[in-house]
């Protein structure tokens, strides 16, 4: 009963949703923009797409269980049961997503007929649940266990070789699709990582708050009891005016920031704040060592 709790605690369950709803993205943006679209940027849904269309017989979502389920077997051998148990739900339920949508939803032509559309879309959703799921420290599976493969027997820089891998992939779908198609493959796979980036920053990004005011005691009753957050009082000197100043600093997220210039604006016209972002916050109130 004990180990239950432990197990269904309401972190869990929300890491638990956050990992599905960001696999569930991936599915989407594969089956919906770049299986119809012969969008082969990478990975195991890249070889899918191209495998799908040599093998007609058999759909992308099929190929995805085929292709992960042999990475899975190659985890076991070379990394152990213990290490690749993390990736293992995550590369059946993205096979299984993508299959449950072709079933569903399937997808005999694209949306429409702008491919530059279709390829942000393509690009968007499996990026957006890609960042989804780095950023709670979890894996989509797929070549991820071929990437901890080679880094742990080999001395390859492993980014710079699942990039050429997949550029790869992206070079054999403009040979069997036309060249039009592999450009935008290519490019879908350069953009790609920007936007995986900059969704993480979007949704780790805070506020670094610094204030010099002479009304620091309300300002710190205002943080720690209507915000609830912690600050930093600190002595610091001003080489301008020569005085003695306190100084406020502490990190809230966009919402409290601007809650807390309010406050500020109405409490002490005179204080000097600036406010800046900081890309990841790591500690109590925030991230996770």
């Amino acid at each position: 009963m004990k180990t239950a709790k432990k197990i269904f605690t309401r972190a869990h369950i929300l890491w638990f949703l956050l990992l599905n709803f960001g696999l569930v993205l991936l599915a989407a943006g594969v089956h919906f923009f770049k299986s119809p679209n012969h969008f082969a940027m990478g990975g195991t849904s890249g070889i899918s797409i191209i495998a799908a269309t040599l093998l007609p017989h058999m759909d992308v979502g099929t190929f995805m269980f085929i292709i992960n389920g042999l990475l899975i077997l190659l985890g076991l051998v070379f990394l152990g049961r213990a290490v690749i148990s993390a990736t293992l739900y995550s590369s059946v339920a993205l096979s299984f997503y993508v299959w449950v949508l072709e079933r569903i939803a399937p997808m005999e032509r694209p949306f429409t007929d702008d491919t530059m559309l279709e390829l942000v879309y393509a690009v968007i959703l499996p990026a957006a649940g890609s960042a989804l799921i780095f950023n709670i420290g979890a894996s989509s599976g797929g070549t991820d266990i071929l990437a901890m493969i080679l880094s742990k027997h080999t001395s390859l820089e492993i980014g710079k070789a699942l990039l050429v891998s997949d550029f790869c992939i992206a070079l054999f779908a403009g040979g069997l699709y036309g060249v039009r198609t592999g450009m935008y493959c290519v490019l879908g796979l350069l953009a790609k990582a920007f936007v995986v980036d900059g969704v993480i920053e979007g949704i780790n990004v805070r506020k670094l708050v610094t204030i010099v005011s002479m009304k620091q005691e309300e300002i710190n009753e205002f943080i720690i009891h209507r915000l609830h957050r912690g600050a930093t009082v600190y002595e610091a000197h001003g080489a301008f005016s020569g005085h003695g100043e306190q100084v406020i600093t502490t990190v809230l997220n966009r919402r409290e920031a601007v809650a807390l210039r309010n406050y500020i604006r109405k409490a002490d016209p005179g204080a000097f704040i600036t406010i800046v972002n900081s890309s990841e916050t790591i500690g109590k109130g925030f991230r996770a060592i």
